[in-house]
């Protein structure tokens, strides 16, 4: 299996889910019209990745925005992680969210509930230079 990176557009995160060290990360906007031909490729890749994970699976999301389907998308992409932590694998989230940005970090904590994955809430500032792994 390869690893899965899609660079971003204006409406689309970049994707960069390292199937050698479990590092998996997503990061920009999310916005495009067509959520769901967009996250197809990433649930399917997830999917295959469930059935020989890395011994360790670290998520880590920095989102400016991103609209209502593709949070229903992001939402499949966690139930799936859940999944394989029910498995037993060791799968953890870092939610980055920007200081002034409370509905961000809200959502991130309405996700945390949905699934038992782990998440650590990561604050920083639209100065900071934030290195995401």
């Amino acid at each position: 299996m390869e690893s899965l990176l899609i660079e971003p557009t204006a409406t689309t995160p970049k994707i960069d889910f390292n199937v050698e060290t479990g590092v998996f990360t997503i990061e920009g906007k999310a916005i495009d019209n067509d959520a769901e031909q967009f996250f197809k490729p990433v649930l399917e890749w997830l999917g295959d990745y469930l059935k020989n994970p890395a011994p360790k699976t670290a998520v880590s999301i920095k989102l400016d925005y991103f609209n209502i389907s593709s949070s229903k998308r992001i939402l499949f992409m966690f139930y799936k992680l859940n999944e394989l932590l029910e498995t037993g694998s060791d799968v953890s989230v870092k939610w980055h969210y920007q200081a002034d940005e409370d509905d961000m970090f809200e959502v991130g904590q309405d996700f945390a509930f949905m699934v038992k994955i782990p998440f650590e809430f990561c604050e920083y500032s639209h100065f900071d230079k934030v290195a995401i792994a």
